[in-house]
């Protein structure tokens, strides 16, 4: 057997990995997760697993689930040390994915994966993720903290998230039934959200633009503060609306733009028109697209360009629709039209 050459005892903490920062992470986080709690969270953080039930004013629920990430925004955040709303992004975009088949979110878990765990960093995007479950409604239940020493660069981290609702099975949002004739309903987004950052971050590397400066002569607002303004989370004023007014479909705008998401919410042999003069478009976009020298259709195919959702409800509804989501501090418009596809034609246009 060959020797064992001299060296220290070793440990987890030598190793990389310090199992002390780890429990403080969780300390630190437990109130953050008890002002999330929901009635049916029986068991939450500090298990193996958490215990949720379903209530009793179901008689069929359906969990609808949802996964996502937040992308390469997380490198602007890390490059410009800003750590508390990226958290809101990670909610967002799995809340407003399960929310467009009508679901109620429940409850959220996230991943955080580091080089090597700083706790005041980890805290400060946990706080943002347990915003974001204030601001959907859902009990931020657990997740998991690892790091990777040696497999990230140092000082990175990266994210994940995963988010459980319920929704009545009438009550499921599918598009089935939308019909030529009905109206677009588009919900203001804060900005780029947390999709088409391969693009942006390529737009500043190119044009040497400095995210620390204002973009738009005459405003404070720095780039990166655009950039980086958190995902809108519309669970709130949209189960609010489903109250109301029959919401026959919805899209939420992330990766592939409008051109790409408001199609997931149709049935064969309709089209979406929108138009583009219908709805105020962030000067983010106005920057990005002259910045990048992006065309048109580009700009549709990557970015949401101002709409953060898309719906479609009867012409009768449009009204009253928007009149419902304003009064809930939303900004909404009527931005098209449900026509019959041609054939050969795409399944959303922007006109």
């Amino acid at each position: 057997m060959a020797s064992i050459p001299e060296f220290a005892p070793l440990s987890y903490r030598a190793a990389g990995v310090d199992v002390d920062a780890g429990d403080a992470l969780v300390e630190r986080i437990k109130p953050l997760a008890r002002r999330t709690m929901r009635p049916e969270v029986l068991a939450g953080i500090g298990g193996f697993g958490a215990l949720i039930e379903i209530g009793k004013r179901y008689r069929e629920p359906v969990l609808v689930a949802g996964t996502d990430g937040v992308g390469t925004k997380l490198d602007l955040a890390q490059r410009l040390g800003r750590h508390d709303t990226i958290g809101i992004d990670l909610v967002a975009m799995s809340a407003n994915d399960i929310l467009v088949q009508g679901a109620e979110p429940l409850f959220f878990l996230d991943y955080y994966v580091c080089e090597r765990l700083d706790v005041d960093v980890a805290a400060d995007v946990i706080a943002g993720i347990a915003k974001g479950c204030e601001m959907a409604g859902c009990a931020l239940i657990g997740g998991e903290t690892a790091e990777h020493p040696g497999t990230f660069p140092e000082g990175s981290y990266d994210l994940a998230g995963f988010a459980v609702g319920v929704v009545e099975k009438s009550a499921i949002v599918d598009g089935r039934d939308i019909v030529p004739g009905d109206r677009l309903i588009g919900i203001a987004s804060s900005g780029s959200h947390s999709n088409g950052f391969s693009l942006i971050r390529r737009i500043v590397e190119v044009t040497g633009a400095d995210l620390r400066a204002s973009f738009v002569d005459g405003s404070s607002t720095t780039l990166g503060d655009a950039l980086l303004a958190p995902t809108r989370i519309y669970v709130k004023p949209m189960l609010a609306l489903m109250k109301r007014v029959r919401v026959k479909g919805m899209a939420h705008i992330t990766g592939g733009g409008l051109l790409l998401n408001v199609p997931r919410m149709l049935p064969d042999g309709v089209q979406a028109r929108l138009d583009r003069a219908r709805w105020p478009r962030p000067v983010i976009f106005d920057w990005l697209q002259t910045q990048g020298r992006v065309d048109d259709d580009e700009m549709h195919r990557v970015f949401n360009c101002g709409l953060g959702m898309v719906l479609a409800v009867a012409p009768a509804d449009a009204a009253a629709a928007i009149e419902a989501l304003n009064a809930d501090g939303e900004q909404a418009f009527d931005v098209g039209e449900i026509v019959v596809r041609p054939d050969g034609a795409a399944h959303a246009v922007v006109a």
